[in-house]
């Protein structure tokens, strides 16, 4: 297992996460996304995932369309979806993320568009 794997939480550029349990098929994940921020446009080819709203308003892409996620909605990512999460809002837009899939990895990411310098696969952050 790589050092990246054993991370539980990360502060990257657009905010937080840290993950709340972690199983062989499935993991949970509290992600914050500051506000004027956004995730990757990235999708994964192991794990499909979903994300429920609990604070704040997103703005979700997924295959180009996007959708507003508001406290109490959910949105399924199917496998090799492109993706994201964005904030225009004012406060924090913390969503719950549940991944399932045959490998969970960090590094199972492809980047196809990232505002922080990062490109191509590697570690979610």
């Amino acid at each position: 297992m790589s050092d990246t794997e054993k991370s539980l939480k990360a502060s990257p550029p657009w905010g937080q996460w840290e993950v709340l349990l972690s199983e062989e098929s499935y993991k949970v994940k509290r992600i914050i996304v500051l506000p004027g921020h956004r995730l990757s446009y990235q999708k994964h080819f192991h794990r499909s995932e979903h994300w429920v709203a609990v604070q704040g308003q997103g703005m979700i892409t997924i295959d180009g369309q996007e959708i507003i996620l508001n406290p109490g909605e959910a949105v399924d990512i199917p496998t090799e979806s492109a993706h994201r999460a964005a904030n225009r809002g004012d406060e924090p837009f913390i969503f719950i993320e549940v991944q399932r899939g045959s490998y969970l990895g960090e590094d199972d990411i492809v980047r196809l568009e990232d505002n922080y310098g990062r490109s191509g696969g590697g570690v979610t952050q």
